[in-house]
């Protein structure tokens, strides 16, 4: 696998890194690449939250912490200067595959470091039952994008904090619950944080692929869509119907409606949930016009919900359209 390097060793806002990813993707023509980086506090959520239900956006503005929305899917995850931030680029199309091979991976690497790592769940890696790395995943013609973190050390008063979990979430509250669900490499290694990153980097890379001056003024030009407030906050119009619901191993939504007679005349979907496929196309287009009662629904939307929205059935979806508030 090749790492991407930078020519300095500049520090850079997040945006940065993803537009970095993103760049690579497009036109990089490696089969696999791989790099790491890391940034001041900030909190990333994802492509399909609202921010202000899932941020606790006062507490970050009172102690700088940054806010940036990402293009892939899933939950908020909080990053500091002792946080590793991997990003892991392929050729490779099935999403299940792409996701098995790289948190194998990561897995891999530290079970080498003597750490009782495992893979857990959709997206995690665990250490003793605790999480350790998140991450998430996307596509762009050709190729797919996942990213995560990886907690050497991290704040966990501003994890615990900066972020504001959904009441249907089973998620931590308060730092002390932090300190029980997640895991610091810190406490299982004597690698420094340095030490720590050239393992991962010797042991995952063979070769590595040095960006030029030239590239790294595309990726910035490439980040100015990251930086704007209409990427960050997002246009969220009123709508009529608000219907809220979890699904076990899918993640959590917020569907809005806007309608009218029993039509839906616009429809949104927010949510945690790990978009693999384009949303607007293969979900609300289609139901834009379509009366929301089963009948409908079940003729209107395609099979295979899974391709657009990972493990979402069909049959989950329509119920939560039609549930009662």
């Amino acid at each position: 696998m090749q790492y991407i390097a930078l020519p300095n060793t500049e520090k850079r806002q997040l945006p940065f890194y993803l537009a970095m990813e993103e760049y690579v993707a497009r036109h990089i023509q490696t089969e696999d690449c791989f790099f790491m980086w890391q940034v001041e506090p900030t909190v990333i959520f994802g492509r399909n939250q609202l921010i202000d239900t899932e941020v606790n956006t006062a507490y970050c503005r009172e102690h700088g912490i940054k806010l940036f929305r990402r293009k892939s899917g899933g939950g908020c995850v909080y990053a500091d200067w002792s946080n590793i931030m991997f990003s892991y680029i392929t050729t490779e199309e099935a999403v299940a595959f792409t996701y098995h091979r790289y948190v194998s991976m990561v897995v891999g690497v530290l079970q080498k470091l003597g750490i009782p790592a495992s893979a857990s769940g959709r997206n995690d890696v665990l250490i003793e039952g605790r999480k350790v790395s998140g991450n998430a995943f996307y596509r762009i013609p050709g190729r797919s994008i996942v990213h995560g973190t990886m907690l050497y050390d991290t704040d966990r008063e501003h994890m615990a904090k900066a972020i504001t979990p959904a009441d249907e979430k089973l998620q931590s509250k308060g730092v002390n619950s932090v300190r029980q669900h997640i895991a610091l490499l810190k406490d299982y290694t004597t690698l420094s944080l340095d030490a720590f990153k050239d393992f991962i980097r010797t042991t995952l890379c063979d070769n590595e692929y040095m960006l030029t001056e030239k590239d790294v003024s595309a990726i910035e030009e490439l980040m100015q869509e990251y930086l704007t407030d209409a990427f960050i906050y997002g246009h969220n119009p009123g709508y009529t119907v608000v219907k809220k619901k979890h699904l076990d191993g899918v993640g959590m939504f917020e569907i809005q409606l806007e309608l009218k007679e029993g039509i839906i005349k616009n429809i949104n979907i927010m949510g945690d949930f790990f978009l693999i496929g384009d949303l607007d196309a293969g979900i609300l287009h289609l139901l834009r016009g379509v009366p929301l009662e089963r009948t409908a629904l079940e003729t209107t939307l395609p099979s295979h919900l899974e391709d657009v929205i990972l493990h979402l059935k069909k049959a989950d979806f329509i119920e939560m359209l039609l549930q009662e508030n």
